[in-house]
């Protein structure tokens, strides 16, 4: 009788144990899972949209080392965000002085200024699908943006960000109802193949710059940094980065899987995430039209929010100044201001006639992935540093996978370089 009371007291224990575990999960997770699925922006869209127009299913395997170096990336940022509670450019300008973050922080602002860019064209290209110009729809995804942001506080913003999150089901929802043949899927992901075209190898560039974006390690750490997660909750942080890194990847997988098993298969050519969704109509109906310029919708204003406010903390932080969305605007008003201007300046051009907007939305990413070398290099150094991080340096495994990844990055980027001159 005695033992049954003992067990019945435990169980209960263990009951409320784990729920008390799912309920502090809850309250942390956000910055990893929101900072992997901005990945799949406006230029993502259209990255992901053109690997599978243009070479089927051939590249799709490369998703899973990729998805491996995002994970390690960003389980990097996060444990040196919670460890030091400082943000990368911060960290970035102690360690290696001012002149080298001024140069670094130029860089990235151009970088990043271009993906702003795309994020409003790939809003503008989504709301041409339902009929609404861009005239009307750019001016109120820029105000939609900054209100957001500038008006919340962290926990609204984020809790905003976490909702735009779901709603990239519409790529998955769109890849089951244009039925592919899985047994030729999973051939690929077996039997994966890489020529040494320079198109093939762009594109996969372009897909490692998508995916793992130079800016996405400033904004993680700093979003760790602004929720205050102690190094006893970390596991709980290191969770909601992998399962983060795993969801992005699911939606790309779909999105190309859907263009190769359409597109690429009737010989259809397009430019752009907006050619991609109007191609469906005829081929798989127009609700996977509707499906997928509504996600392309939402991930470009998502994007169009969190790129801006990424940039603005590396900038902030580089440069010793306030910054946090839960500071007003009296308290941080360069914070704010880079911010606003970013925001502006990405629609504003957007509105000027006859951009060539394709190039900006696809160079970006590839620009993107020729830059991810330079942070990571960076970010391996700090995070190596036993008298920053003490006993939370990287180990063997996870060092290999980042020098790796640089190494073979900066290999492609020479190879397209070579074959281009």
């Amino acid at each position: 009788m005695r033992m049954e009371k003992d067990y019945g007291k435990w169980v209960s224990a263990s009951r409320r144990s784990l729920w008390r575990t799912v309920g502090l999960f809850f309250i942390l997770m956000g910055p990893g899972i929101i900072t992997s699925n901005v990945d799949n922006d406006a230029g993502g869209i259209t990255t992901y949209s053109l690997a599978g127009a243009q070479f089927g299913l051939k590249l799709i395997w490369s998703l899973i080392p990729i998805m491996i170096a995002l994970i390690v990336i960003q389980e990097m940022c996060a444990r040196m965000g919670v460890v030091t509670g400082k943000g990368l450019s911060g960290l970035i300008r102690e360690k290696f002085g001012a002149k080298i973050t001024f140069y670094l922080v130029v860089g990235m602002f151009l970088t990043n200024m271009g993906n702003v860019i795309s994020e409003f064209a790939g809003a503008a290209a989504g709301m041409e699908v339902f009929g609404v110009n861009k005239f009307i729809s750019v001016p109120l995804s820029a105000f939609l943006v900054w209100w957001m942001v500038v008006k919340g506080t962290y926990k609204s913003v984020e809790k905003a960000f976490l909702i735009a999150c779901v709603f990239y089901l519409s790529y998955i929802v769109t890849g089951i109802i244009v039925k592919p043949d899985w047994e030729k899927v999973v051939e690929h992901f077996l039997n994966p193949q890489l020529s040494l075209n320079p198109s093939e190898m762009t594109m996969v560039i372009g897909l490692v710059g998508t995916t793992i974006a130079p800016w996405m390690q400033f904004y993680l750490q700093a979003s760790i940094v602004e929720k205050g997660i102690k190094v006893d909750e970390y596991k709980f942080a290191r969770f909601d980065v992998v399962l983060g890194s795993v969801i992005v990847h699911i939606v790309a997988f779909f999105i190309i899987l859907v263009c190769a098993e359409t597109l690429f298969k009737n010989g259809i050519q397009i430019e752009t995430a907006k050619d991609a969704a109007l191609s469906l109509k005829p081929l798989a109906g127009k609700y996977c039209t509707y499906l997928f310029a509504f996600g392309l919708v939402n991930a470009s204003l998502f994007a169009a929010s969190i790129l801006p406010l990424s940039t603005t903390y590396l900038i902030c932080e580089a440069l010793g100044w306030e910054a946090g969305i839960d500071k007003k605007f009296v308290e941080a008003p360069q914070f704010y201001g880079f911010y606003s201007l970013m925001i502006f300046l990405g629609a504003g051009i957007i509105l000027y006639p006859n951009l060539p907007l394709i190039p900006i939305m696809y160079f970006s990413q590839v620009i993107n992935g020729m830059v991810l070398p330079i942070v990571l290099i960076f970010m391996l150094l700090l995070i190596n540093d036993k008298k920053l991080m003490m006993q939370y340096t990287n180990g063997p495994i996870f060092n290999t996978i980042a020098w790796v990844t640089s190494i073979v990055i900066i290999g492609f980027t020479l190879f397209l370089f070579i074959g281009m001159i």
